[in-house]
């Protein structure tokens, strides 16, 4: 169980999301075009997971815009803007703002993602959503970077995150 705020009282997920020197779980997302997409897809890259509760807040679009301007652009790279989102309503999102450099990916219909991530909160008014994290997988598979952000409703170190990435 890992434990972040929310307006600051706690809440809790499922399970401990994956740590750097850890291999990266396997996961079964669906884009807007409802593809299904898997780590698998990305072998040999190294890939962002931008896992926020809701693109209806304006933290987590300014982390999809934030990471679609910066870690997009780097070589080698993928940037999963990931969510419970539903897949039509997080195209939307992207078509509305520009956001072209990034993959809206939705969990909705993958409860093994927020599982074997860790990541799904349990308790408070967001139960059932993804708690807001940064997770870099290396072109191995293998985690090189991972943040739960403490307060939900506070952006990511996106500087942590993009220091990795640029070694």
């Amino acid at each position: 169980m890992e434990t972040t705020y929310f307006n600051g009282t706690p809440v809790h997920t499922y399970g401990t999301m994956p740590r750097p020197g850890q291999k990266a779980p396997d996961f079964k997302l669906v884009t807007p075009e409802l593809k299904e997409v898997t780590l698998d897809d990305y072998k040999g890259r190294r890939v962002v997971l931008n896992i926020f509760p809701s693109l209806d807040t304006e933290v987590c679009a300014m982390s999809v815009r934030r990471f679609n301007q910066e870690a997009a652009a780097l070589d080698n790279t993928a940037v999963l803007c990931v969510s419970m989102d539903l897949p039509f309503a997080a195209g939307r999102f992207c078509t509305a703002h520009g956001i072209k450099d990034v993959t809206p990916a939705s969990a909705f219909r993958s409860p093994e993602f927020a599982k074997e991530y860790g990541l799904q909160i349990v308790d408070g008014p967001l139960a059932g959503l993804l708690a807001r994290a940064v997770i870099v997988i290396d072109e191995k598979g293998e985690v090189i970077y991972s943040e739960l952000v403490d307060e939900i409703t506070h952006e990511p170190h996106y500087d942590e995150a993009l220091d990795v990435l640029k070694k």
